[in-house]
């Protein structure tokens, strides 16, 4: 049976276009911002780029304080000019509380990071039970870290169940799955961690925690919006893709807007598929279309 579960999973991944080396990833990438950086080096891109933004608070000095006067940010920004508001906050799962009696602003979601954030080291029970709770909380989006442990040392099956639990969990929340990019470094683990969590239910592949390991890099969202491609084009189905961990300034948000707009197109140029999870990237973006 094992074997027979093995087999499954390999067979997905040689289904998918193999990865590219670091240098065909590097040329490409080269390419595709030689052609279209400049032009969307704009006002109207950074605007639309604030709208994908979870604007996250994740340290352990965190309090009830901070996240209120963060979500009151929030608050006090909505209907500036014609700027739109951020698409989430993102917090551990004992404040999602605290942002849902606070938070006004129109079309902001919740998010939260779960299933013991950010190593993913523990009980799956334990797991499960801090997302059950967030939800019941009133988390509309659930965070959580790909099992590296499992998936590194090839127990697909132990790491896709995981996903698929904390889907069922999720109970219509959407499902954000962290592959920690920056861990696993090799185009080839990146692609195959991105397939084994699509297969498992991930409404969006996300990059990294932004915590232990490098964020993102262009490099891995081009694997991820590849990937992501493939999967619409094979079976239908569009699932969202997010860069966090380290991203800063705007210019390099414009970056990975021009890899999202090149690789997966127009459709995916909406909050609902498209995010990127930061902190101090919305002074930045701020910064720059007001001036």
């Amino acid at each position: 049976m094992a074997e027979t579960n093995q087999t499954k999973y390999t067979e997905a991944f040689g289904a998918f276009a193999p990865a590219l080396t670091v240098e065909e990833l590097d040329s490409r990438i080269a390419k595709i911002l030689e052609e279209r950086f400049e032009k969307n080096n704009t006002r109207e891109v950074k605007k639309f780029l604030h709208s994908t933004i979870d604007l996250t608070t994740l340290s352990g000095t965190d309090t009830e304080e901070k996240v209120a006067q963060l979500v009151a940010s929030v608050n006090d920004f909505e209907g500036t000019e014609d700027v739109p508001s951020v698409a989430a906050i993102c917090i551990y799962p004992n404040f999602v509380k605290t942002v849902r009696e606070v938070l006004t602003a129109e079309g902001v979601q919740v998010a939260c990071v779960s299933g013991c954030f950010p190593a993913s080291q523990s009980f799956p029970e334990v797991k499960i039970a801090e997302t059950a709770l967030a939800i019941a909380a009133g988390a509309d989006e659930i965070d959580i870290v790909l099992n590296l442990g499992a998936f590194l040392a090839g127990d697909y099956l132990e790491a896709s169940t995981e996903i698929e639990e904390q889907k069922a969990t999720a109970r219509g929340a959407h499902l954000k799955v962290i592959l920690e990019t920056g861990a696993l470094r090799d185009p080839e683990l990146i692609r195959r961690a991105s397939i084994l969590a699509l297969f498992s239910g991930a409404d969006f592949l996300k990059t990294s925690t932004g915590k232990e390991f490098p964020g993102a890099d262009l490099r891995a969202a081009y694997i991820l919006c590849s990937v992501l491609r493939e999967y619409r084009e094979k079976y239908g189905e569009v699932r969202g893709v997010k860069f966090s961990g380290g991203i800063r300034s705007a210019e390099e948000a414009v970056k990975y807007y021009c890899l999202v707009e090149a690789i997966l197109g127009e459709e995916w140029l909406d909050n609902r598929l498209f995010r990127i999870g930061a902190s101090s990237l919305v002074g930045s973006l701020q910064q720059e279309i007001l001036g």
